[in-house]
């Protein structure tokens, strides 16, 4: 097979993409500094690409591409391909289900876990030194700020303020630093019993309900028909939903109708004490919306493993404590990467050795 050409669309795992080198004539596509040239020259020798959730192909450039006979994508998510396109030119499109599952709904508990219980905050403060000094405190945004006004009465008192929807920072030169940081904390918050409600409820968001449900959480979900084999709680709509819930978990497919399925009015019903977590894909959540709420004190918290414009994230994010922010890592284990890999390989030798695709969506 070393004589069929493939189309690598970015850099995804170095195992694959040696792996691939070793079976397959690689074509690295994003090495290329004019991409349509390369394309004119290569696209009679392209029988087959790889994609990601990053980089798919579209339908133009699965024109440009007589040859090719197959997609085989290093993610489960589809949004990156065009399957209308695909099935038009009789493209087969693969992809690496179930193998991801565990992984992915892990990283959405440990998001809840890091944003309700301020666990980046309290690393933060080991290993500023600040414990030496005193405690991390549990607080409200009101004791703070009458301990603040206290200091200013008191002591001499240099300040940098930053904002924030949990907590103010302060940099602070007060008489008894001890007793300014006794005073400073951030408010935590209980994760066992809250009402966890999850946007999709297929093979991850099952997995993130059964993990929810071991924290005594009561489960409810959207999708667009009831699902029968379950006996959470249904709501018909993604409003209704995020109403009745402390932690909306996005985990459905992205597709033109679930693209900003997560606007302001669900933002606004999900309130103030609320927290988003999107382990989904980044234009399920209408992003400037979701800022605005934040900065605004509209929604108690948000706990990010994507954006709508990888790797860009708006730095108005950046300052806000009650957001945790991760660079789309929910699958990123070196075992389950490798499995991954590995089914991008067996469905390319599948099908060029015409045999039935371990992983078939087209």
């Amino acid at each position: 097979m070393d004589a069929i050409g493939v189309l690598m669309m970015g850099p995804m795992n170095s195992y694959l993409e040696q792996e691939l080198d070793k079976r397959f004539k690689l074509f690295r596509y994003w090495t290329q500094p004019n991409q349509t040239e390369f394309l004119a020259q290569h696209a009679d020798s392209i029988r087959a690409m790889v994609g990601s959730s990053g980089a798919g192909a579209s339908a133009d450039l699965i024109d440009a591409l007589p040859k090719l006979e197959i997609v085989s994508s290093f993610s489960v998510g589809l949004d990156k391909i065009d399957l209308d396109r695909c099935k038009e030119k009789g493209v087969r499109v693969t992809n690496t289900p179930d193998v991801l599952t565990d992984d992915v709904a892990d990283l959405a508990i440990g998001l809840m876990l890091a944003v309700l219980r301020r666990i980046c905050q309290c690393d933060k403060y080991v290993r500023s030194g600040a414990w030496k000094l005193g405690d991390f405190r549990l607080t409200t945004k009101g004791e703070l700020g009458e301990t603040y006004v206290s200091f200013l009465s008191s002591y001499y008192v240099r300040t940098y303020l930053c904002t924030s929807l949990v907590a103010i920072h302060l940099r602070i030169i007060p008489y008894s630093s001890l007793e300014l940081l006794q005073a400073l904390g951030e408010r935590h918050a209980l994760f066992s019993g809250k009402r966890v409600g999850i946007i999709g409820l297929g093979r991850i968001g099952l997995a993130i309900a059964e993990r929810a449900e071991a924290f005594d959480c009561p489960i409810s979900y959207y999708r667009r028909s009831k699902k029968a084999d379950t006996n959470y709680t249904y709501y018909g709509s993604v409003v209704e939903l995020a109403s009745n819930s402390d932690i909306l978990v996005v985990a459905c497919a992205l597709t033109p109708e679930t693209t900003h399925i997560v606007n302001r009015e669900v933002l606004d019903a999900l309130g103030p004490k609320g927290v988003l977590i999107n382990i989904g894909r980044g234009p399920h959540v209408d992003e400037p919306e979701l800022v605005s709420a934040l900065v605004e004190g509209r929604l108690g918290g948000a706990g990010l493993d994507v954006f709508e414009k990888e790797p860009k994230v708006p730095e108005q994010l950046f300052g806000l404590e009650n957001v945790v922010l991760l660079p789309h890592v929910a699958s990123a284990t070196e075992e389950t990467r490798k499995v991954m890999a590995d089914l991008v390989l067996g469905n390319l030798e599948a099908h060029f050795s015409s045999k039935a695709l371990l992983t078939p969506v087209v």
